[in-house]
């Protein structure tokens, strides 16, 4: 499709950010850089959180595409090749002037930047770099810059790229082949993963000292050098737009935190925004619930040492809608519980619902000076609500309490949700009777996500 080269920049960001916004893989910044004479900006190590407006207003990071232009015709992308949208491109020097002025009235701290595929991967890609090194030594950028590499790029472009950005990330989409086939078959597993193994190498290479070397035709001030991708890398995976249940997921992304050495992965819920016969309807909507027990059990994965198939298996392959992944495998395993907080590992408080990474330390530190109490721990920002079913202090509980799931389920989740729970579970720990009359599908509550956040769960 023909691209305006006439449209104004204002035209340009209301379509390019709005394109972008499918987009979640950006995150704290992971990277600490100080400023430096003559140039803008600095990095802080969680000064990056969140992109939000699509006019550039009250955010984190200026969040575009490049270009929405896509030579690809992926069926759950609202870029794709033949849909009939607004199709828009910056320039290099757009680019370095819209983050430049966002940042001087302090709406963002950094870039995230991404792009259709336009001609080829080559082609963009140099465009990308040539932005991100026009931003860097001709404005003087200092701040965050996250970027997305795209499949099938010349590796020697990846790798000129990741000296320039601090976080590089390179969507994985979907988590099986199978899926790729059919929903997006300009793309494969391979292509996907090759650039991924190939920034997690060069990332191996800085830590060890190796100092690749920026292209003959780019003069480079000496203190870049060596400034490969520091914040690491990350992905993306499309949650619902095919088959795969919650254990596949999660086990695909335990694969790239263990094998590809990746600081994150992010889940999207799949929002259907084209009409196609191969996508899913899903009368419901974007499965919200289902992403955010994605996230809980990542979390599991990456700080309090679970493993995918802890947490699911195949004979239980999807999360409990009711119970946040922690609690859930605690009701399953109540032989390992209660934990006396004075004796247990930091590992085994670590598994107790409602004690979060600080609250752990925090216990382990607090109990050499002398005996805890309940009251203690919630000083400490223990969740009692969680976490009374599955503790002892000095010996004892909190109160006197049966150890069976009938009994904590009921603690745990409420009068309310107890009822839903009854009705909807399709692994319920407690048998249904007949009174049973009606279904709830409860969101996320506030505390759900305040524990996902800080860890707390």
């Amino acid at each position: 499709m023909f691209i305006q080269q006439s449209q104004e920049l204002k035209e340009k960001l209301a379509i390019l950010a709005d394109a972008a916004k499918y987009d979640v893989a950006c995150t704290s910044s992971g990277v600490e850089r100080r400023g430096r004479p003559g140039q803008l900006g600095n990095t802080a190590f969680a000064g990056i959180c969140h992109s939000f407006s699509a006019d550039g207003r009250c955010i984190s990071l200026l969040k575009i595409l490049y270009t929405n232009h896509c030579i690809y015709d992926c069926r759950y992308c609202i870029n794709r090749r033949s849909n009939d949208v607004p199709r828009a491109s910056f320039t290099p020097d757009e680019i370095c002037r819209l983050t430049m002025e966002f940042y001087r009235r302090n709406y963002i701290e950094g870039l995230f930047l991404s792009s259709g595929v336009y001609k080829n991967p080559d082609y963009t890609m140099d465009l990308l770099y040539q932005t991100l090194w026009k931003l860097r030594f001709e404005y003087g950028f200092n701040g965050y810059i996250h970027i997305k590499a795209i499949p099938g790029t010349d590796p020697l472009l990846i790798e000129q790229v990741g000296l320039l950005a601090d976080r590089m990330s390179v969507n994985l989409e979907l988590p099986t082949a199978e899926g790729l086939r059919t929903l997006a078959p300009s793309k494969t597993r391979e292509r996907i993963l090759s650039p991924m193994r190939q920034i997690q190498q060069g990332i191996a290479a800085r830590q060890r000292g190796i100092v690749p070397r920026m292209r003959q035709d780019r003069s480079v001030p000496q203190t870049w050098a060596g400034q490969f991708v520091p914040a690491g890398q990350s992905t993306q995976m499309i949650v619902g737009a095919t088959p795969e249940n919650d254990y596949q997921m999660i086990s695909v992304a335990e694969a790239l935190y263990r094998n590809y050495g990746l600081k994150r992965v992010f889940y999207s819920a799949f929002v259907r925004v084209n009409e196609d016969s191969l996508l899913p309807v899903l009368p419901g909507g974007p499965p919200l619930l289902r992403e955010h027990r994605l996230y809980q059990a990542d979390w599991l994965l990456r700080y309090y040492g679970f493993t995918a198939g802890e947490l699911l298996t195949e004979r239980q392959p999807n999360f409990n809608i009711f119970l946040d992944p922690k609690c859930d495998w605690a009701l399953r395993h109540l032989e390992l519980f209660p934990v006396e907080v004075m004796t247990a590992d930091y590992g085994t408080l670590l598994r107790v619902p409602g004690v979060g990474v600080k609250s752990a330390k925090r216990i382990v530190a607090a109990r050499r000076a002398g005996r805890l109490e309940f009251a203690d721990l919630k000083k400490m920002g223990v969740v009692l609500k969680r976490a009374v079913c599955f503790l002892t202090c000095g010996g004892r509980m909190m109160y006197p309490m049966r150890m069976d799931q009938d009994t904590i389920s009921a603690q745990l989740l409420g009068e309310e949700r107890r009822r839903a729970w009854d009705i909807s579970s399709t692994d319920s720990y407690r048998q249904m009777s007949m009174f049973h009359d009606g279904f709830l599908s409860p969101a996320p509550t506030e505390e759900d996500r305040s524990g996902a956040l800080y860890g707390q769960m």
